[in-house]
């Protein structure tokens, strides 16, 4: 078993343990690999023992990095801030969006768009400057009310990063925050889908899965130290 092998499995049995812990089942847990500055060979070696998610944040690098043709099942997504004119470079490359910050993002998305695409919203539920995302859930439920009228733009779910810095309490707060916005989204918006909550990361997972996750997003865990 190779380094990246063995990652994987504890880091699966951490997650189904936290489940356990938390009253969950763990296969209701998905794992995200991030993959960004990590070379496409040992996202091969990931995904042949089964890993099929992979996360990136620079359209760029999915470009030069991954071949144009990837294994049927592997799915890429973005999870890094997308600027509008790369849009359309994004719909190309990525499965999904993950990290769609504003309404102007969304409706450049559906103008572009010429096939379904899968979206998650992103929430700032900390107070970091350097973080993105709608900056409440009023502002949310606006860009929702257009999003509603959309073809091509599907919304599956929300995201967010919790406080690089904060302690347990303000960690738990965070996620806490988003699980009870999308359940009061699910209330308002009852023909969108809500049922991905991509929160936590390899520090905060196992709060993350406390507070509902149902996908977190796992890179040092698994690769080691960025590479740059």
């Amino acid at each position: 078993m190779t380094d990246l092998q063995r990652n994987r499995e504890e880091l699966l049995a951490e997650i189904g343990q936290a489940a356990t812990l938390a009253g969950r089942k763990p296969e209701d847990i998905k794992l995200m690999a991030v993959s960004k500055t990590h070379p496409f060979s040992a996202i091969q070696e990931l995904y042949g023992c089964g890993q099929l998610v992979f996360g990136e944040n620079r359209v760029q690098e999915v470009e030069q990095k991954f071949p144009s043709l990837r294994p049927s099942l592997m799915q890429v997504h973005l999870i890094g801030h997308l600027q509008t004119n790369k849009a359309k470079k994004a719909l190309e490359l990525f499965d999904g969006i993950d990290s769609v910050d504003s309404l102007k993002l969304a409706q450049k998305l559906e103008a572009l768009a010429e096939k379904p695409v899968s979206i998650l919203l992103e929430l700032r539920t900390a107070p970091e400057e350097t973080k993105s995302g709608f900056e409440n859930e009023t502002e949310l439920f606006r860009a929702l009310d257009v999003l509603s009228t959309f073809s091509n733009v599907r919304v599956k779910g929300l995201m967010t990063i919790g406080p690089l810095h904060g302690n347990e309490k303000e960690i738990r707060e965070a996620f806490s925050l988003l699980r009870e916005t999308a359940e009061r989204a699910k209330v308002r918006f009852s023909h969108l889908d809500f049922s991905t909550l991509s929160m936590g990361m390899s520090s905060d997972f196992r709060l993350a899965i406390a507070e509902g996750s149902t996908q977190i997003r796992v890179g040092s865990r698994l690769f080691g130290k960025r590479e740059a």
